[in-house]
């Protein structure tokens, strides 16, 4: 079941229920602007003349998005589905599995691994993943939202 926004409350809430994030079109200008809102200006984000050959024991064959961006995502994602529902993000571990290229398209995903109740507060726990245009994993992880008891 994919769980929309509008109806999220932690009682409704069932494990498997999916949180679908939205998809981001990685282009050259989009990496780029990453570079500038992190500061990150390692040239394998730039510079694919310094891709061209092995970059430590791999070849990507050009430049790769920043592993953060994947973060970035999945953050906006669990943020735009548990704040309406007066939740708060926590906790976030993520990995990355494969690198992302200009012209692909990601896309978050969380699927509802647990709920728990706690003498202060209930918690959901979540896997997180980012697939690529060809459904293939690029990062994992998994978030961990707080509702508040009051909310």
């Amino acid at each position: 079941m994919t769980t929309t926004f509008e109806k999220t409350t932690f009682e409704n809430l069932a494990t498997g229920d999916t949180i679908d994030g939205p998809k981001f079109p990685v282009s050259r200008e989009s990496i780029r602007l990453f570079c500038d809102g992190s500061l990150d200006y390692n040239p394998l984000h730039l510079d694919d003349d310094y891709m061209k050959n092995d970059f430590g024991k791999t070849n990507f064959g050009g430049i790769i998005m920043h592993g953060m961006n994947n973060f970035g995502l999945i953050t906006r994602m669990i943020t735009d589905w548990a704040y309406p529902a007066g939740a708060v993000h926590r906790r976030l571990e993520t990995r990355w599995v494969k690198p992302v290229k200009p012209g692909d398209t990601i896309q978050p995903v969380g699927i509802i691994k647990a709920k728990q109740t706690t003498e202060r507060s209930r918690w959901v726990l979540i896997d997180v993943l980012v697939r690529n245009q060809n459904d293939e994993k690029v990062a994992t992880g998994e978030a961990m939202v707080e509702f508040p008891l009051t909310a």
